[in-house]
């Protein structure tokens, strides 16, 4: 921000996370709601940290910290005293958002469908929670929420969350659309002060076709006609005229052509080992493997023995679709140098991304290969996205059109301010990512949490030059 004053204390402040929005979408006929409510003054560019996945970006947008720092480093954890690898599962652990450290200065607080929300002291909130059984099927629709009954108020009344239209073949704008009517809900019942909302819609057909895509486009004015539905709702409450609107956005998409296979690459060189799953197919035998990529769009978190770590940065580094392979002083340099991080991670061209297969051969795939089956699964899948040739989930990899991870000027994302409580002033060329937490308590009128520890200043820091 170039005004060295804090700005006016807003009484709400609302976040809308949408994900793959980027500051070229505005006036291009397809956002005219976003266009016309983000002043160009006040929207700009969001560097977002490295890796620009899903997880590491939205825990550092809300805690105002780097990965190295809160240690979400990828989508996915690898254990290394149990040798397990798991997605989406890791708990809220010592992090602390912002939604739950506000608390202290007694502002009220939502958020919907951030990750790892389950057990926050936010006032509102909604994450889902399906019932399954042992083998992930699901048994029953469920959400987790704060207050507790919130959820079976929100069945009730629109059904239950569409799941199926959240992620998988059948991923689409109910899920946003869902998630946008749950947020007007929050405020005609619970009017928090501040309210953070993730609207997914962007992401699934930037993966499937593409940016700059027809398929794309379409998106855009569907999720612009959502959002802009949901502004709407806002200008005729009560609060309005106390009201700041940040919007930002995680990552923006590269255009990709190319999946590239670094477990297929450790197999073939010796270093990674199989055995079967007992249903027919391979499983990667971790225990006795030398190394193992935990792949996450356009970055791979590579874990080795100590021993064959040069030769096995000799062989990735000549990997076709690799660009980068850090090392200690590369993860330095990204900001993920932490205790999570592989031994290596992987950086991929700008039109790959990375693939977790080590089977070659279709009939060798594990079970869950062909599944929905996001826990199970040690990488990212977006083939999810796709009907399976022979079972629920495709095994074409080349049916990927767009992908996320790396950071660069392609791919930075968006921030905007808007509303009657937004501050007179403009915004810088581009921003950190770790500012916007920090931002927002200035916006809310608080000085400081001792529960937050910011790797950043506010946008509206003193020591900005004018």
């Amino acid at each position: 921000m170039t005004r060295s004053d804090p700005p006016s204390t807003a009484g709400r402040v609302i976040v809308l996370d949408i994900v793959g929005l980027q500051r070229d979408h505005l006036g291009t006929g397809r956002t005219p709601n976003l266009t016309e409510f983000f002043s160009e003054e006040l929207t700009t560019d969001l560097r977002p940290p490295f890796p620009a996945v899903t997880v590491p970006v939205q825990t550092t947008l809300a805690t105002g910290q780097s990965p190295e720092s809160h240690g979400d480093v990828a989508n996915g954890e690898y254990d290394r005293d149990a040798d397990t690898v798991a997605f989406w599962e890791r708990d809220r652990g010592d992090r602390t958002h912002i939604w739950d450290a506000v608390s202290d200065a007694g502002v009220t607080t939502g958020v919907l469908f951030f990750q790892h929300l389950i057990g926050t002291d936010a006032d509102v909130a909604v994450t889902p929670s399906p019932i399954e059984d042992e083998d992930n099927n699901l048994l029953e629709m469920n959400c987790w929420t704060n207050p507790d009954e919130f959820y079976d108020e929100l069945e009730a009344e629109y059904g239950h969350f569409p799941l199926h239209h959240y992620w998988g073949p059948g991923a689409n704008e109910r899920s946003s659309e869902w998630i946008l009517t749950a947020a007007r809900e929050a405020i005609e019942r619970h009017d928090p002060d501040l309210l953070w909302v993730y609207v997914p819609h962007l992401d699934y057909d930037a993966q499937r076709y593409g940016p700059d895509t027809p398929e794309f486009d379409d998106a855009l004015e569907t999720v612009d006609r959502t959002v802009g539905t949901f502004l709407d709702f806002l200008r005729e409450d009560d609060r309005w005229d106390e009201t700041v609107v940040n919007a930002v956005s995680e990552y923006g998409f590269h255009r990709v052509d190319t999946p590239v296979f670094p477990n297929r690459a450790l197999r073939d060189a010796g270093f990674l080992s199989v055995c079967d799953d007992g249903d027919g197919g391979e499983e990667v035998d971790l225990p006795q493997s030398d190394a193992f990529a935990m792949v996450d769009h356009q970055v791979a978190h590579v874990y080795i023995t100590a021993d064959v770590l040069p030769e096995v940065r000799e062989m990735l580094a000549g990997l076709e679709g690799v660009e980068q392979v850090l090392d200690e002083s590369g993860k330095d340099d990204h900001q993920v140098d932490h205790p999570n991080t592989g031994e290596l991670v992987l950086v991929a061209d700008s039109n790959a991304w990375f693939q977790y297969y080590w089977w070659e051969d279709h009939d060798d795939a594990p079970q869950y290969a062909t599944d929905m089956d996001i826990h199970a699964k040690p990488g990212y899948d977006p083939c999810e996205l796709f009907v399976g040739e022979s079972g629920l989930v495709s095994l074409t990899p080349s049916k990927i059109r767009g992908s996320h991870g790396r950071v660069d000027d392609e791919s930075l994302a968006f921030y905007g301010l808007g509303g009657p409580a937004a501050p007179d002033s403009y915004l810088d060329d581009s921003i950190d990512a770790r500012a916007v937490a920090p931002t927002i308590l200035d916006l809310l009128g608080i000085e400081s949490s001792p529960r937050l520890d910011f790797d950043a200043t506010s946008l509206f820091a003193p020591t900005r030059s004018p």
